[in-house]
């Protein structure tokens, strides 16, 4: 197994001068180093081939004894020096400090067909930014996480990969409710693939510390690895950087909000530079269109992260990192025009999307009304967004206002029951749906075909997620491996699979792990 090493992170950005692997504030520093907790019996769950051999290995790699060991934090691999990343953050709207990987331990930096990418160990153990944690992850939550990254990245959504999952052999003490019944689950850990993990909160704890030395370094170590296009000198490449940065966020934010996804902890902390989806804790799809649906238990109260808010919040997040960015370039307007463009450039995004969900073309003014009205009424009856959007594909021009109904019926979770006026407006919105139609140039078919690939067929429900668990931990593992293989084509119809494509089952309404979940790992 032989990877190909680049070690600038750690070369090129301050490292923490205490080598004390305990929880403490750490000055001055991008990183701390430290060392993986060697694994009592690591076993292999599963490896993404196809992950492998973006960082340059190959399937004999990953049925090597070396890739377990590395690859489990049993051995650190040669010329590597592996360390745990510091930053701030702000959680739930409040400043927290220092945050930094708590459970996680980046391995290194590789370099494969001149691209860079960052290989991470999450629940590899403890770091200095554990605080009062043990740095490690539970099977659950590590299952969550690896089939996640995967099913968005094949689902066009950008977000870390996963490279591989692996059982540690070792118990895990966690309270799942936080409600003072802890109890030993299996851990794991799982490898995470990325560009880089630098987040929003990397340049703010620079920035409450008022350290512009390190903020400068880190900012220009970015613009250098992960943003070489930019061409602009002095203070502006810190604002060409930001605008990069805002447009990736807001593209990640509209396929988001495209195939139902809500993320659950939009801290700063959470947030990658990439505009890619990052730390899968408390995540959910929407089974029922539910514009206020938060799956965060922490979140239940106030639903700051709910599903029609990520916008706002991402904005919001944005706010921040222009602050910290601001110590650099002294000068507000420049970084005012980016965020106030993010809110029109959304607003355009959010009606093309929706248009290509619906299959419509032009007529932008009109179809906004047609939007709004659909998302009032998809909140009017719990409907299943996934379905919905997937049958209202096999519509055609010529269908009657009863056999539309027909066709997305499927959708409704107690169609038996909609209420009469509720049912007639559904009607009403079929019909002006199918006039619109009227007005497009192409086939019943290319629209369908057009549809089918931006509406997904098959999404990693919350209820999917827990039967893989359970199974799990019971040492069977064929539902985590039939569900990555469904995830990995979610817009094809893929009839030998056809039952994951049904609606929440009754009894996932109110099953932990199945409708909210904790931030427990």
């Amino acid at each position: 197994m032989k990877l190909h090493i680049h070690n600038s992170f750690i070369t090129e950005l301050p490292a923490d001068k205490d080598q004390n692997n305990i929880p403490r504030q750490v000055e001055k520093a991008c990183f701390s180093y430290v060392q993986p907790v060697v694994p009592s019996k690591p076993v292999l769950i599963h490896a993404v081939a196809e992950v492998a051999d973006i960082i340059g290995l190959s399937q004999t790699d990953l049925d090597s004894p070396e890739f377990l060991k590395v690859f489990s934090g049993s051995t650190v691999y040669s010329g590597t020096k592996p360390y745990a990343m510091c930053y701030a953050g702000h959680q739930f709207g409040n400043w927290a400090g220092q945050l930094g990987d708590g459970r996680a331990i980046n391995l290194t930096e590789v370099i494969n067909n001149d691209q860079l990418y960052t290989l991470q160990l999450k629940g590899a153990g403890p770091t200095p930014y554990s605080r009062n944690a043990d740095g490690f992850a539970v099977l659950r939550s590590s299952i969550r996480e690896y089939l996640c990254a995967e099913a968005m990245h094949h689902l066009g959504v950008p977000t870390t990969r996963s490279l591989s999952l692996m059982e540690t052999g070792d118990p895990v003490l966690r309270d799942v409710l936080y409600n003072g019944n802890p109890a030993y689950e299996k851990g794991a850990v799982v490898c995470r693939v990325a560009p880089s993990f630098i987040r929003f909160g990397s340049f703010e704890i620079f920035a409450a510390r008022n350290d512009l030395e390190n903020l400068r370094l880190l900012t220009d170590y970015t613009i250098k690895h992960h943003f070489s296009d930019i061409k602009e000198e002095g203070v502006s490449k810190y604002v060409a950087l930001f605008s990069a940065v805002a447009k990736a966020t807001r593209t990640m934010i509209i396929h988001w909000q495209r195939v139902g996804f809500v993320h659950g902890v939009m801290n700063t902390d959470n947030m990658s530079i990439h505009g890619i989806t990052i730390d899968y804790g408390p995540y959910g799809w929407l089974e029922d269109y539910n514009s206020g649906w938060t799956p965060n238990t922490t979140d239940a109260q106030y639903k700051r992260y709910r599903f029609g808010n990520q916008a706002e919040i991402a904005l919001w997040n944005l706010y921040q990192l222009a602050n910290a960015l601001f110590l650099l370039i002294e000068e507000a307007a420049p970084l005012e025009a980016v965020l106030e463009s993010f809110q029109s450039n959304y607003e355009k995004d959010y009606l093309q999307m929706m248009q290509d969900k619906l299959g419509l073309t032009g007529d932008a003014e009109n179809d906004l009304i047609l939007i709004g009205t659909l998302v009032q009424l998809l909140e009017k009856a719990e409907t299943d967004m996934t379905l919905f959007f997937r049958m209202l594909s096999k519509i055609t021009k010529d269908n009657a206002g009863e056999a539309a109904f027909e066709t997305i019926r499927i959708a409704f979770y107690n169609e038996a029951q909609l209420p009469q006026n509720v049912r007639s407006e559904w009607e009403q919105w079929l019909q002006n749906y199918l006039n619109r139609l009227q007005k497009e140039t192409i086939s019943d078919e290319e629209r369908t075909n057009k549809m089918n690939a931006c509406n997904p067929k098959y999404v990693l429900r919350n209820y999917m997620a827990q039967l893989a668990i359970d199974a799990a931990e019971k040492g069977d593992y064929s539902i985590v491996i039939e569900l990555f293989n469904v995830l990995q084509k979610p817009y094809e119809e893929q009839p030998e699979f056809e039952k994951w494509f049904a609606k929440r089952p009754d009894w996932a309404r109110e099953k932990v792990g199945c409708s909210m979940l904790s931030c427990s790992s």
